[in-house]
Order: structure tokens, then sequence, then C-alpha cells
């Protein structure tokens, strides 16, 4: 089985250690420091490194860790890269420590964005890794792309099986949930989820990953049910 393990990185950044045997792949490497220290605790050998969008907290630490691992493969999308890396498209396949990962191009954040999917039994669940496409109760802010590409992003990740854990690249469910309420204030399952959320944080837990089945109940991005609704929302909520 592939094990997943969370790297805390600058404030609030989650960066994602995939690991088999002696073997490691890393999601969105901010910051190298944090994954060298991972690694070395552990005694693995990086051979993978998976890149959803361009921006410098999610790929910072590649050049580093590429001087460290030549031989490990870089993979993103056709927008130019921090270190060699491999362009990826909507459908595209990498198989990556035993697992077979598909590519779905998922704009809206930036456009180059990527959420890789993987439904390998080497996985307890199918998943994904959503960048700063689909947050814990969110979604990304719009720098690059527009609300009708974010509906269309959220809608492709919202075609994976209810099961699938949702891995994001952000500590943001507080302040997502905080702000789902006021969007849907009469929807109850929302107000209880964030109520679990203010004690699992208080306890200094984690809230990622979460599930699509939860998303789909709670988080009032994916809930749209237009990209003219998700517009104000997002709209409303960079303003809250």
């Amino acid at each position: 089985m592939i094990r997943i393990d969370r790297i805390s990185a600058f404030d609030d950044n989650y960066i994602w250690a995939l690991t088999q045997g002696a073997e490691c792949v890393v999601v969105d490497p901010g910051d190298a420091g944090p994954v060298f220290s991972y690694l070395e605790a552990k005694s693995y050998q990086l051979v993978g490194i998976l890149l959803t969008h361009w921006h410098g907290d999610h790929q910072g630490g590649v050049e580093a860790l590429k001087d460290a691992f030549p031989e490990c493969v870089v993979y993103g999308s056709a927008k130019v890269l921090k270190g060699p890396s491999k362009p990826l498209g909507e459908r595209d396949q990498v198989e990556l420590l035993g697992a077979v990962f598909q590519v779905l191009e998922t704009p809206g954040h930036t456009l180059d964005h990527l959420t890789y999917v993987s439904t390998s039994p080497l996985f307890e669940t199918p998943v994904a890794f959503t960048g700063d496409t689909l947050f814990a109760g969110g979604c990304g802010r719009l720098f690059e792309g527009t609300a009708a590409q974010m509906f269309e992003s959220l809608a492709k990740i919202n075609q994976l099986p209810a099961d699938t854990a949702i891995y994001c690249a952000h500590e943001y469910t507080l302040s997502n949930l905080q702000f789902a309420v006021t969007a849907e204030p009469d929807h109850m399952p929302t107000a209880d989820r964030l109520s679990q959320v203010v004690m699992a944080r208080d306890r200094g837990e984690p809230t990622v990953p979460t599930t699509l089945a939860i998303e789909r109940d709670t988080n009032p991005f994916l809930r749209a049910p237009s990209p003219e609704v998700l517009a104000v929302r997002r709209h409303a909520k960079d303003e809250f």
C-alpha cells in the first residue's frame, strides 16, 4: 500500500508525501527544507514530484530537490515550471510508485492548474490531489481564471467517486466554513461541520484530507448551482 504523509510548510501549506518502500513522491513542494527533513528522517529516496500549478508556494522547492535528487522526475503543466518538467494535460496518465494517476485540467485559480487522481488499489480509497482548486469547505481565488472555468473544474472533480479522499494544499478549512455558513445560512450540515472543525483546530488537529462526499454536503462552491452563483460567492469570500 502507498502511505500518504502530511508535511507542513510556511504558515498553512501542506506538501503531500507518497511513499512505498524506500521511494517517495511529493506533491507541491513549495519549500524544500521540510521535505529534506522528512526524507532524511525516513531514509527515503525522492523519485517524483507532482506540481498542480505554478505559484511559488507550490513549486519553490523544486530546484533544490532536483539538485539533491537529479533522477527525480518533475511532472506539471505545460507552463514553464521550476526544474526540468514533463508537461501534462487532460486525461494524461502518470505511473508512480506502481499507481496510475490520471490528470485533470482544472483551471480557475490559475490557467495551468492540474488535479491528480488515482483509483489504484494501492490506496485505501480513490485519491485526488486538488492543489488550490477544491479546498475543504472552499475553492481557490480566481487569480487568472474565471468563475465559469472554476465551476467547470469543480464539476469535473465532482464526477469522482463519493469516497474520494481530497488532498488540498492548505489548511484553510476553518475560515472557509466560517464563510460557508453565511453563504448558506439555513444549511445545517455546514453549521454542524463548522462546529466539528472549530473543536479539531482547538485541539491542533489538521482537517485535511476531506472526502468528496463531505464537500458535496457542505462546500458552498461545489454546491453552487451555476457559474453566476459561484462568482457571487467567490467575490463575497474574497471580501469576507
